[in-house]
């Protein structure tokens, strides 16, 4: 017998299986070549966060291995991007490290870019000191930073002065006011200057976001500077302006997020913005009109 809660479960899948590729690394491979049949390139992202369980972790590990095998494998263009919980950060730094290595290695090997996800601010000055250290030897490696967080304005001056390469997004933690801006105007207004600053002084990034003004500020900052960035979309979202960004000349990625735990990542992209419903809603019903 169905349960009401398995049931409401199910509900909620078919939701969010218009941004979340599937369970499994296959079901990601698959949305991944959908891109790419698309003229877009991928990010392929594993979800799951704060492991404590070594097998888990270690586990995970392989199966980002196992993803850079299959992408290269079947002539995939496109990257995968980690959350350092999930390999081993909540435990130690030390963990973490060996196991981005042994990915980042694998990733060099094939010939593919890795992105280091942004978690929560208490997770903020560890992933941003791993990244230094890997950057310093491995150039294929980009940083995700959060235009919410207010220190985020010193951390890309320093990651800018060493050549890092940046995901701008607008982050998707709750945050405290102490440390984070609050309103929508203070988060959007920091993340055109974040954006400003990236088009002036950095080269090689990722603006990700699928705020129509964001986007739009970004196609004027990229007549004035010429430098090389794409726009990055979540898998189901805004589809109707990939391919017109496209057509426009702009390089395009989609972040495929696939695994079992899809649920608290959903609850999280809607909580993060009240307009993320809007958006999402939307999404899902031009999807599904005939």
């Amino acid at each position: 017998m169905i349960t009401a809660s398995r049931l409401m479960e199910k509900a909620l899948f078919k939701f969010a299986s218009q941004w979340i590729a599937g369970d499994t690394y296959a079901d990601a491979l698959l949305s991944a070549k959908q891109a790419n049949e698309n003229g877009m390139r991928c990010i392929v992202n594993m979800l799951g966060e704060y492991h404590t369980s070594k097998n888990l972790i270690n586990n995970t590990t392989e199966n980002y291995k196992n993803i850079l095998s299959s992408f290269k494998k079947e002539g995939i263009k496109g990257s995968i991007s980690i959350k350092p919980t999930q390999i081993g950060l909540y435990l130690s730094r030390k963990a973490c490290s060996e196991n981005l290595e042994k990915i980042v290695k694998h990733a060099y090997h094939y010939n593919y870019f890795v992105w280091i996800d942004m978690e929560s601010s208490e997770h903020t000055m560890k992933t941003i000191q791993i990244y230094h250290r890997f950057f310093s030897r491995h150039e294929r490696l980009g940083i995700a930073l959060q235009a919410n967080l207010k220190r985020t304005h010193d951390d890309l001056t320093d990651l800018l002065a060493v050549g890092a390469k940046i995901r701008l997004v607008k982050g998707a933690y709750r945050e405290k006011a102490k440390i984070a801006f609050k309103s929508i105007k203070d988060v959007d207004s920091n993340y055109f200057k974040l954006m400003k600053m990236l088009f002036k002084e950095g080269n090689e990034f990722g603006i990700a976001t699928h705020d129509c003004n964001l986007i739009n500020g970004a196609k004027k900052l990229s007549k004035v500077y010429d430098k090389k960035f794409e726009f990055q979309f979540l898998k189901g979202v805004r589809d109707e302006l990939k391919p017109k960004l496209l057509k426009d000349g702009f390089k395009v990625s989609e972040y495929i997020p696939y695994g079992t735990n899809w649920l608290p990542y959903s609850i999280r992209r809607l909580k993060e913005r009240k307009r993320n419903i809007l958006l999402l809603g939307h999404s899902f019903i031009r999807s599904h009109l005939v």
